[in-house]
């Protein structure tokens, strides 16, 4: 829409109370600054044609106005309004309802704090609204900065609406105790000034009698004024301790909320990179069901087992002390140890048999006469069997025999019991000869 003064008209008449349509009329004013002192004009007329209810709204364009374009360091608009906004604010602040006045003194302390206008602008502003008040006769109100502490507490934010009765308090015994401590400090420096004359007696003990009564209203004036701001500083400390606390709590809650977000971000990228790789639907959901930390949810875990305390082993258990036995101590006496299971195998001593034996079966085999064996026997079985324990096999006989093996002085002396009797009587000629032989 091109800038004309209808146009302009109509954007101000349009202008509602919602901080979107504010907004929006105010962005299209600062994209026309090149013609922000028509537009100052033209605002200033709409607003003393205008209602009690709809100056505020005015107000407010206003003040949206200038605070965006101080903001963004362009002054066209702040030097437009700086002629005119102490007599639109004090038209605004005639014949409204406590609850208007009260928001725009608030506006009023907002263009101070954020230092909007110049100081001579705002000071002259502040001094027409105050001057309305005591043309009214309404009872002195604190600065602007208090506007928070007015008599009306709709106005003010809950958190505020019990103090709101200890401020009120406060300057009522303030309104009451300074002009009292005035008088009292007055009339005591003109009794106790040494350069005045002093009265006659009856005079001076008049004055000093009024002197007296002076400082007691004073002195309890500021007793009340004390009790008052007592208070109130017991409620600022109440409500102090308050944001305290929720300070703690708010910042517990944005580092749980920055972990989330942190937490949050990785899985993204863990789906974003699933899906570069080419993951199943399957797989990519799976990622998304990972629990992550700071969550809500709470993690079943299992119980925890019942252990006993970690104490070392005594240094017996495995450094062995005494002297080792061989067999166990409480074996009974009629229980025979087992045998080792891998016994040691003597070596047999490789055999040597007699060279006469040795000769008698490595000759030819002949004929033996009938009871050749038996007589062989008698005649050679104590000359085979030695001390030596050579066993000599006899052929035939199906077993092997150990003989004691006698030398040969043995023998004869074995035999020589039998020397002098007829052994060989009735025995046949040839076995005797063999035994002789």
């Amino acid at each position: 829409m091109a800038y004309t003064d209808d146009a302009v008209k109509a954007k101000l008449s349009a202008l509602n109370e919602t901080q979107e349509g504010i907004v929006t009329v105010a962005q299209w004013i600062m994209f026309h600054r090149r013609h922000a002192d028509r537009t100052a004009q033209l605002w200033m007329q709409r607003l003393k044609d205008s209602t009690a209810s709809k100056r505020l709204n005015m107000i407010y364009l206003a003040n949206e106005v200038v605070q965006q374009s101080k903001a963004r360091r362009k002054n066209e608009f702040v030097n437009a309004f700086t002629p005119i906004v102490a007599e639109a604010t004090t038209i605004a602040y005639k014949g409204s309802t406590n609850d208007v006045q009260q928001k725009l003194r608030r506006v009023i302390e907002v263009w101070r704090q954020r230092q909007i206008f110049d100081l001579q602008t705002q000071e002259s502003i502040e001094k027409q609204i105050d001057e309305v008040d005591r043309t009214r006769g309404s009872a002195k109100k604190p600065a602007l900065g208090g506007s928070l502490f007015q008599n009306s507490g709709s106005s003010a934010p809950p958190e505020f609406q019990p103090l709101v009765p200890l401020q009120t308090q406060l300057t009522k015994a303030e309104v009451i105790s300074k002009p009292a401590i005035t008088s009292a400090n007055d009339e005591y420096e003109k009794l106790t000034n040494p350069s005045n004359p002093i009265p006659t007696p009856p005079v001076h003990a008049a004055r000093l009698s009024a002197l007296l009564k002076n400082l007691a209203n004073a002195e309890g004036a500021v007793a009340e004024s004390i009790k008052a701001r007592q208070s109130l500083i017991s409620g600022l400390e109440k409500m102090l301790e308050t944001n305290r606390v929720a300070l703690v709590a708010e910042q517990t809650q944005h580092a749980e909320l920055a972990t989330r977000k942190t937490a949050i971000e990785g899985r993204k990228r863990e789906v974003e990179d699933g899906i570069m790789r080419g993951l199943s639907a399957a797989e990519t959901a799976a990622l998304s069901v990972t629990p992550v930390p700071g969550s809500t949810t709470p993690e079943l875990e299992p119980p925890r087992p019942n252990v006993e305390e970690l104490t070392p082993p005594p240094v017996e258990s495995f450094t062995p002390v005494g002297t080792p036995s061989a067999y166990p101590t409480d074996v009974p006496d009629d229980v025979f140890p087992e045998p080792v299971a891998h016994p040691v195998e003597p070596v047999a001593a490789p055999s040597r048999l007699p060279a006469v034996v040795t000769a008698r079966y490595s000759s030819p085999a002949t004929a033996i006469a009938p009871g050749a064996d038996l007589l062989s026997s008698l005649t050679h079985g104590r000359s085979d069997d030695g001390v030596n324990g050579h066993a000599t096999v006899h052929p035939g006989s199906g077993g092997s025999y150990k003989k004691r093996k006698l030398s040969r002085p043995n023998a004869e002396d074995e035999f020589a019991a039998f020397a002098g009797d007829d052994a060989m009587a009735g025995i046949d000629a040839d076995v005797a000869g063999m035994l002789e032989g």
